[in-house]
């Protein structure tokens, strides 16, 4: 019994010491804390890059008119039908779909929240919102960790982690939680898609070949 408690409290000391190490790599405002689709690892804690918001927002056609298929084209360029093709492969043509509705829910809702709040958005978006590829490297940027790419994180930084989980919430009342989750999958998939097609690396700039 001795043992098995030393045992015991060993195998905690080491978690911990675990967990600081891993903490310790992450970037500011990132914390280690679980999340719903993406692990045990991380919500970002900090203010919002509302002008990569815009940006993408912008690039999916605006506020009011905001099409995630238009976004995805400003983002692929080129590549979209294959991308569109390696998504459907993938995941199902139905899933994909409901990605899209899905992802359009997301942003108006997240309007609608930022319009309740009185969150003021930026007069100028940045990157350019028709560099598709500039936009690309910003939204891969805003998903950094310090340990790698999270989709959560990215979300977070889109609106605030705050905002982020009162819209997932609003997902599942509309959608469904298996929805929701998809939606998350399938975002993540198309970033590293997006990260592997440019040669991102963290800071979401073009490596040279």
């Amino acid at each position: 019994m001795k043992n098995l408690r030393l045992t015991a409290a060993l195998a905690m000391a080491l978690t911990v010491a675990g967990t600081a190490v891993a903490s310790a790599s992450l970037m500011q405002n990132v914390v280690n804390q679980p999340t719903r689709f993406a692990g045990s690892c991380c919500v970002y804690t900090g203010k919002p890059a509302l002008q990569v918001t815009l940006s993408m927002i912008e690039a999916g056609g605006g506020p009011k008119n905001f099409q995630t298929v238009a976004l995805l084209k400003t983002l692929t360029g080129s590549k979209f039908d294959a991308e569109v093709a390696k998504l459907t492969k993938e995941y199902g043509k139905d899933q994909v779909g409901q990605f899209l509705k899905t992802f359009d829910f997301v942003v108006s809702d997240s309007l609608r929240m930022v319009t309740m709040k009185k969150v003021a958005l930026p007069g100028t978006p940045s990157p350019d919102p028709s560099n598709g590829e500039a936009l690309a490297g910003a939204l891969w940027a805003a998903g950094q960790t310090g340990e790698g790419y999270n989709v959560e994180v990215m979300l977070d930084r889109a609106v605030s982690h705050p905002i982020h989980v009162v819209v997932m919430g609003d997902i599942d009342k509309k959608y469904g939680l298996a929805a929701d989750a998809q939606y998350h999958a399938i975002l993540t998939t198309a970033m590293k898609d997006l990260a592997a097609a440019y040669h991102l690396n963290a800071m979401g700039e073009m490596q040279s070949m």
